[in-house]
């Protein structure tokens, strides 16, 4: 069995991909803007994760933007069968690298066109919906119009499948009156459980929760309690961290990024660990007290 296919499979409406996925937003410059510092190193990063086993990669044209679904194309294409490849939109770059709103179904069109083109295929597997009324985190707004006309898209058999990201309770079920939902990408990790409830909710509806900012995001995890466990597990932190994510909930599908080969070996890794009872109960308490 090979590494990321040790956490098991889960499936974004009839394609099953491996639990242990990769996103590929660090491919990108820094800030998610420009080129990378290395383009080798982002192609065979790509191409060590599907050595790896890894059929579930999370991108976007908006990082860059455009170029990591340029480097994706370059080291993939043509793809494999069971490749599985989510992308977002609903979002647009500003020339100062701002995160700008692009939620107008002629935004919307036009993103899934540029995403398609620039990985080179006819079709999108899964496109998520990131939902931008807050730029800074969810905040409530109505979803019919933007998921009216990915709807249209998915008729037209441009898009197979259609999430979300960064949405709240509400939006996703106001979503699922109007669309099948397979996929949900919110803020989600060891110290951040503001989504615990709807982690458990959708693992009974069978809609995979992709949490981002896995490990902290910009603000790494750091906790003693955490290091502590590590040690005992003989794994490092971030491993611990992700491990918990796995055994958290089954529908759990984690894309952690990065744009080094070893750290990416690492991040596989994790997808073997697993925790006992007792680790899993003094990581639980880490979002409580805040350590």
């Amino acid at each position: 069995m090979t590494p990321a296919k040790s956490a098991g499979n889960f499936r974004l409406g009839d394609l099953e991909v491996t639990r242990m996925g990769y996103g590929a937003m660090q491919l990108a410059g820094p800030h998610v803007f420009g080129p990378p510092r290395d383009r080798q190193q982002a192609i065979a990063v790509l191409r060590a994760a599907l050595e790896l086993g890894v059929n579930h990669i999370d991108t976007s044209d908006f990082y860059g933007p455009h170029v990591t679904n340029q480097i994706i194309r370059e080291a993939l294409h043509p793809y494999r069968d069971d490749l599985v490849i989510v992308t977002k939109v609903g979002a647009r770059r500003g020339a100062d690298a701002s995160w700008q709103r692009a939620m107008a179904p002629a935004e919307l069109e036009a993103a899934v066109y540029d995403n398609l083109n620039h990985l080179g295929l006819e079709r999108m597997d899964v496109v998520n919906l990131r939902l931008m009324f807050d730029v800074m985190g969810p905040a409530e707004g109505d979803l019919e119009e933007p998921l009216t006309a990915l709807a249209e898209l998915q008729r037209k058999g441009v898009v197979r499948h259609i999430g979300l990201s960064n949405a709240t309770a509400k939006q996703i079920a106001q979503a699922r009156s109007i669309v099948d939902i397979v996929c949900v990408q919110n803020q989600y990790n060891l110290a951040h459980r503001t989504d615990d409830a709807l982690v458990t909710q959708l693992a009974g509806d069978g809609i995979a929760f992709v949490p981002f900012f896995p490990l902290g995001g910009f603000s790494p995890l750091q906790s003693s309690a955490l290091e502590r466990v590590a040690a005992e597990c003989g794994a490092t932190p971030l491993q611990t961290a992700l491990a918990w994510l796995l055994q958290r909930s089954p529908n759990i599908l984690l894309i952690p990024g990065t744009s080094s080969v070893a750290h990416l070996q690492q991040n596989v890794a994790a997808a073997a660990l697993r925790l006992s009872p007792e680790a899993i109960a003094m990581l639980d308490g880490i979002g409580a007290r805040g350590d």
